[in-house]
């Protein structure tokens, strides 16, 4: 019989879409005041590249980064960072509309969930409303997408970045850390 223990602490991820620099950096420095510093970010890439989906409520020629925040979190606090990253995009909209949309999950040795407020067959419920998303799983030493993983996600710079990650993750000497739990 396994025994239960406490989850090893998580790297907090962000995919951070955006219309323009300025709402850009605004939200991050938002994401930074709760979360911690951002400790490394991808290069911007075009978003548009990938769906229109978001094109209706946002306008044309959007942009995305990834971000990894330097603190490690409780596996369990990721549906309170969802709700607070909505909140975040709340504070940036304008007329209703959406002008910055935050994508917050978690980045382990074995996998990167994203969290997300639709259900769907392959996402369980974590609480709050809120769905954890296995968008990528490392084996034979790469992460590999699943055939529900984002297109963006699957790209030679998500595989990068977050092969990066995880490669300081488990470097990092997180003992010494404190883990924090929203």
């Amino acid at each position: 019989m396994a025994q239960i223990r406490e989850p090893i602490p998580v790297k907090l991820i962000c995919g951070v879409t955006f219309v323009s620099a300025d709402i850009f950096q605004g939200a991050v420095q938002d994401m930074e005041s709760i979360f911690s510093s951002v400790q490394v970010q991808s290069p911007v890439f075009d978003f548009s590249a990938f769906t229109s989906y978001y094109e209706e409520e946002m306008g044309k020629g959007l942009q995305k980064a990834f971000l990894c925040f330097e603190s490690v979190y409780d596996p369990a606090s990721l549906p309170a960072c969802k709700v607070k990253s909505d909140t975040i995009e709340k504070k940036w909209a304008v007329d209703n509309r959406r002008r910055v949309n935050l994508d917050p999950g978690y980045l382990t040795a074995a996998k990167l969930v994203l969290a997300t407020a639709k259900d769907f067959a392959h996402r369980i419920y974590i609480g709050q409303g809120i769905y954890g998303d296995v968008q990528l799983r490392f084996r034979q030493g790469r992460f590999e997408p699943s055939k529900w993983t984002y297109p963006d996600y699957q790209t030679d710079l998500a595989m990068t970045f977050f092969g990066r990650i995880r490669s300081q993750f488990l470097q990092q000497e997180r003992h010494d850390e404190q883990v924090i739990g929203l």
